[in-house]
């Protein structure tokens, strides 16, 4: 099998788990190879995502490393095996890799939770209102590429939108819905959009008032993808270079706690709705 040049954040993270089960019992990369009746570079391969395994190593490997949480060692499996592309790979090499990465990320989630403070949730955003985010880029982008990011950015609603759709809940500052980008027949548009997408069963928009007297991650971008196991969970965070990403425990757990923090100060969906209301009433 021909080494992976550039591996998926979710090929990454599949790795990184098995090293913290490899660490948890002091096994070293050789040892465990020679139990496993592999390379002794293999393992070395696997934990940096650049070489695949299949489900039956990836279960021989949990039985070598005494794990026996059933529901981790599922959801390791699920990421095993075929070499089948999702969609998102039409885009490979295209636009920036964290977009695919974040795709792939969605794609497989089992729940997503998101916070915006000074941009309307991607997977909600309406074509004119993402064309309008990405002319205002300095330097310009390219056209066909500003084009390709739109399409990627329009396509990845499906996660919500196909049946029975991930379950999302979605914190947005007040300040991100009263931001006419692209002008007002835009903005009112996109917060027509917003409200009815809101409506979904499996959508819950929460909106932090300017009222708010503070919250965690003021400023910060960033979504929690649940996976099938916590242990596999993993936290986006936009930053000036790009999408940055977070998996360690400890990590997880302070951004749960942090967006559970976030939580308590906004509203309700029906008081979140209303304002949304009064916001597009105003364009």
């Amino acid at each position: 099998m021909a080494p992976r040049q550039a591996p998926t954040i979710r090929q990454r993270r599949f790795g990184a788990e098995l090293r913290r089960l490899r660490d948890a019992i002091g096994m070293s990369a050789p040892v465990a190879a020679e139990r496993l009746g592999a390379d002794r570079t293999m393992i070395s391969n696997i934990e940096s995502g650049r070489f695949g395994i299949s489900e039956e190593r990836l279960r021989r490997l949990a039985s070598i490393y005494e794990c026996d949480d059933s529901e981790l060692i599922d959801a390791l499996a699920a990421m095993t095996g075929g070499r089948s592309k999702g969609w998102w790979d039409e885009y490979r090499g295209k636009i920036p890799p964290d977009f695919l990465d974040v795709a792939e990320l969605e794609h497989h989630a089992t729940s997503l939770r998101t916070l915006q403070t000074a941009h309307v949730p991607g997977l909600f955003q309406t074509e004119d209102h993402a064309r309008a985010l990405f002319d205002l880029f300095v330097p310009a982008l390219p056209r066909l590429e500003v084009e390709l990011r739109i399409a990627h950015r329009l396509t990845r609603h499906a996660v919500v939108a196909n049946e029975p759709g991930v379950p999302y809940v979605g914190l947005v500052h007040e300040a991100a819905l009263r931001m006419r980008i692209g002008g007002r027949k835009v903005a009112r548009a996109q917060l027509d959009h917003l409200l009815e997408e809101s409506e979904r069963p499996n959508i819950r928009l929460l909106v932090i008032p300017f009222t708010a007297e503070g919250f965690p991650m003021a400023g910060d971008t960033m979504m929690y993808v649940s996976a099938a196991s916590p242990h596999l969970d993993t936290v986006e965070v936009d930053s000036p270079l790009g999408a940055v990403f977070f998996d360690a425990p400890a990590q997880l757990a302070n951004f749960r706690r942090r967006l559970d923090l976030v939580e308590q100060v906004a509203l309700n969906p029906n008081e979140s709705r209303d304002l949304i209301l009064g916001i597009a009433g105003e364009l």
